[in-house]
């Protein structure tokens, strides 16, 4: 659902960047994503709702829980270890990385099924059948603690997503952690740059700086 970012200003520009950083869902939290934005009027003739522009209904990014995820989740030295200790896996990427059972290797999800139930999508048809048509495969997204949620305009609606990654020197707020993975550690009591310096040896989700894939 859409919600103003957790310790940010009441008030809040379309693409916040202030406050605690928050885990977004990659299907309604981008600005200008399908349900950002938009105002339902009417309906095709197979019954899927027409969203037009709506200047008005501007959300500040859908929060999710992700359960046990967040930029917030720090683990000591020394990786792998401290990561497992954690209950994490070193360059775990939420949304897009899994484990089976049967293999000790982490696995990649093709479609979007770890993040939606039945991958975020169905296609509907005239005589009421529903096949699953899953998206691709998306990661968990974030933004605050002066990250953005925005990647960019329209139609990608993509934003920035996490992956655990590994500190060789301290890094502060918005430092480089490992290439393409900066430091949105929030120590959870608000303020506009609520950060937290990672420490050498320290692991932590780094926020990408490069956009989460369009959504297809």
């Amino acid at each position: 659902m859409p919600a103003v970012n957790m310790a940010g200003l009441t008030t809040v520009p379309a693409n916040p960047s202030v406050g605690n950083a928050v885990l977004m869902n990659p299907f309604s939290g981008p600005k200008g994503s399908p349900f950002d934005a938009k105002t339902a009027n009417g309906y095709t003739s197979n019954g899927v709702p027409i969203r037009v522009a709506d200047p008005t209904n501007y959300s500040t990014g859908a929060c999710v829980t992700g359960i046990g995820f967040g930029p917030g989740n720090v683990t000591g030295p020394t990786a792998p270890q401290s990561i497992k200790d954690g209950g994490f896996n070193d360059d775990y990427t939420p949304g897009i990385n899994f484990f089976i059972p049967s293999s000790s290797t982490m696995q990649t999800a093709t479609t979007s099924v770890l993040v939606a139930i039945g991958g975020g999508k169905s296609t509907a048809t005239i005589d009421g059948a529903c096949p699953t048509v899953p998206y691709n495969a998306q990661p968990l997204l974030n933004f605050g603690a002066g990250g953005s949620r925005d990647a960019g305009a329209g139609p990608a609606f993509t934003g920035f997503f996490e992956k655990m990654v590994t500190a060789t020197a301290p890094v502060a707020n918005g430092g480089v952690i490992e290439t393409g993975f900066v430091n949105r550690v929030s120590d959870g009591t608000g303020g506009v740059f609520p950060a937290v310096t990672i420490q050498t040896g320290n692991s932590a989700f780094g926020s990408s700086t490069a956009a989460s894939a369009a959504i297809v």
